[in-house]
């Protein structure tokens, strides 16, 4: 960004034009800032000649309007500070022209190009990607937590290898380590046991890559990262280091994985985004939403049964989607239990972050498709003592500790049952279509061959 700021203001005729002409003035007399233009978004009660021509005459700076004075030009408000290659927009309207869904709408068009967007007591800005990256990759983000983004990364990451791209994976999480961390899952094999030995060390291994490096068997990068902002901004995170890793080890291809809402400041070739079909449909359609969305090379969107999801509500969040990102490819999915290893003929407590009300479907997979018996399931991976009253409740009842790699799973599931003698398995998340017409396998392969694409034509 240059010293001098170029501003782009956005302004109504809900205020007298004096008034608005003194606040255009006070920041043009700011030493680092030069207001280049105007944006008329609305409202003509305190204007008489409402024209382009006179409004900015009596403002001194180029106004320019939309085509219906009762409607907000987002459209336009982009182009003009496009072409006047503004640094920011600053907001000089006020109710009852904008309103919050309005301006979280400005906000995300005008940081899609890369300009902040501020008022009176509120500052929008663009989410930084550091150019890092010698090697093909693609970013893996997600619009909420809890919609299964690491089992989607893990499964991308199973696909791309098993296709010979060599992929490797670079997660952040907020256990992550103070200094990158690389487990070799290509290499090492990574038992109950010997994560309880990283576990005593002080070391948090259920964080996000140790689960990649467990599901998928390549290699991972683990990085921390504290803080997420409503557009996606991380406080701080050592990412830009396990990015600069990445070009070094043995890998052809990079996954970047998102944290939460939390998105990698690495700029990648493309991108994969996450909807979880559970979420409030507001978080979805308004607020930065849309904007993480309007990122997406591919969709997928998890958890589309009900009760977490009705069938209207998953065709809702589709068509929304293809409506303001019609290139993307879109997929509703479930997710499915999967064991490591096998659990046929095994009495089983299956502990998950999946929610209670779905734990009958969850049960009947596991017991139809895996020859299980689930003796008890525990929704608690992410509350340490609801989880550990739960153990205690069925460990003399069952044979194996069947837990996904989250939360407490190492240092209280795994733990605990070790110590009851019980055998551990872990187990992953599969996403599965929901429509026959889909196909996810090639979807992510495509994102991977146009990323490939990319970094080969820069």
């Amino acid at each position: 960004m240059s010293t001098l700021l170029k501003m782009v203001c956005l302004i109504d005729g809900e205020h007298y034009l004096p008034v608005t002409k003194s606040a255009l003035n006070t920041l043009d007399n700011i030493e680092h800032i030069e207001v280049v233009a105007a944006v008329f978004i609305g409202g003509t009660e305190k204007l008489r000649d409402a024209t382009p021509e006179s409004i900015g005459k009596k403002l001194g700076v180029k106004v320019y309007f939309g085509p219906d004075h009762h409607k907000i030009p987002y459209d336009l408000i982009v182009e003009v500070a496009v072409e006047h290659h503004a640094d920011v927009v600053m907001d000089l309207s006020d109710e009852p022209v904008v309103d919050y869904s309005k301006r979280f709408k400005i906000a995300s068009m005008v940081l899609e190009q890369g300009i902040l967007y501020e008022g009176p007591d509120f500052s929008f800005q663009p989410l930084d990607e550091y150019e890092v990256l010698t090697k093909p990759s693609l970013k893996i983000l997600g619009t909420g937590k809890r919609i299964g983004k690491t089992a989607v990364s893990a499964y991308a990451a199973r696909l791309i290898h098993r296709e010979k791209y060599n992929p490797c994976v670079v997660a952040m999480g907020r256990g992550g380590p103070e200094e990158p961390e690389i487990v070799r899952g290509d290499e090492i094999e990574i038992t109950p046991q010997y994560l309880m030995e990283q576990s005593d060390k002080g070391i948090h291994a259920a964080s996000d890559h140790w689960e990649d490096a467990l599901m998928s068997r390549i290699l991972t990068i683990g990085c921390r990262r504290c803080g997420g902002g409503m557009v996606g901004q991380v406080f701080i995170t050592n990412m830009k280091q396990g990015a600069q890793m990445a070009n070094e080890v043995d890998s052809e291809f990079v996954i970047m994985e998102g944290s939460g809402a939390a998105i990698p400041p690495i700029k990648t070739d493309r991108h994969i985004v996450l909807v979880g079909a559970n979420q409030p449909i507001i978080n979805i359609e308004r607020f930065f939403g849309p904007y993480r969305i309007k990122l997406a090379d591919l969709v997928v969107v998890t958890m589309c049964e009900e009760p977490m999801a009705s069938p209207g509500k998953v065709e809702r969040i589709q068509k929304f989607i293809e409506g303001i990102n019609p290139q993307a490819t879109v997929i509703p999915t479930v997710f499915r239990p999967k064991p490591l290893e096998s659990v046929e003929g095994k009495r089983v407590l299956f502990a998950t972050t999946a929610p209670d009300s779905v734990k009958e479907v969850l049960i009947k997979h596991l017991e139809e498709e895996h020859g299980c018996t689930v003796v008890g399931t525990t929704p608690y991976l992410s509350n340490r003592p609801l989880l550990q009253k739960d153990i205690e409740k069925y460990i003399d009842q069952v044979d194996v500790m069947l837990t996904e790699l989250k939360a407490a799973a190492v240092d209280v599931a795994t733990k605990d049952a070790l110590q009851a003698g019980l055998e551990v398995v872990y187990c992953d998340n599969i996403p599965l279509v929901i429509r026959e017409e889909d196909n996810l396998d090639p979807a992510i392969l495509e994102v991977v061959d146009q990323a490939i694409a990319d970094h080969s034509n820069k």
